[in-house]
């Protein structure tokens, strides 16, 4: 198996990335009033959470979907340690002289388990299929037009992604209409954010494509996501 320089940093941003954006991100929710849109609200969450996707299309534009699927998996483990060890850590008693911090602990960390499950299952779903459309639009494209690869594989990642949480999060907790309406406002920033990410991409792509001496392309790859095999 063929050693990369660069490959376990970006491995790592990844996870770090998606740690900090479904950790802290979750905690607070922002608004921001836009020219001809009006009041807008959202996550804080969805400023940072995109920036996994653009580290999943550059480690599949790069190293392959395998890869990426090793990138992914160990994501999901630590989304999963993450959510116990919050679990526990607000299940804890306080002690006396904690109490009165104790309902800070449990907004900030404290997670319905419909919240939890929704976040592991639109991640898992999401991530994969962001990989997959990219990695065989690459080979349709053989190779040329990567902003739209990056976005297309967006658009359907995202879309399950946030199609998934939300539904599964606050089914019959919010209306119809408004589940709707937040699902597609977070679909559509989360996509407007690749879009203009496309520059920065291009340059870590190129350089990293340099830098490995590799282009992979998923010929042969064997695309079930229950596997480790690169």
């Amino acid at each position: 198996m063929k050693n990369y320089r660069y490959y376990e940093f970006v491995l790592v941003a990844f996870v770090a990335v998606l740690l900090c954006s479904n950790l802290i991100g979750p905690a607070k929710m922002a608004q921001l009033d836009l020219p001809l849109v009006g009041a807008v609200t959202f996550g804080a969450g969805v400023l940072f959470f995109p920036i996994s996707y653009l580290f999943g299309d550059i480690l599949t534009e790069v190293y392959g979907y395998g890869r990426d699927r090793r990138a992914v998996w160990a994501g999901f483990g630590a989304l999963a340690f993450a959510s116990v060890m919050a679990y526990v850590v607000v299940n804890l008693p306080p002690a006396p002289f904690w109490t009165d911090r104790q309902p800070a602990i449990e907004t900030v960390f404290g997670s319905t388990w419909r919240i939890v499950l929704a976040s592991l299952i639109a991640f898992w779903v999401g991530s994969f299929a962001n990989s997959f459309v990219l990695a065989k639009m690459k080979i349709l494209t053989a190779g040329k037009h990567l902003w739209i690869r990056t976005i297309g594989s967006t658009m359907v990642g995202e879309l399950f992604d946030s199609a998934l949480f939300y539904t599964i999060a606050f089914y019959g907790v919010m209306t119809n209409e408004q589940l709707i309406t937040v699902t597609l406002t977070q679909y559509v920033l989360k996509t407007l954010w690749e879009v203009l990410a496309t520059p920065l991409t291009y340059v870590i792509v190129n350089t990293l494509k340099r830098l490995e001496n590799e282009d992979y392309y998923d010929r042969s790859t064997s695309f079930t996501p229950f596997s480790l095999k690169v």
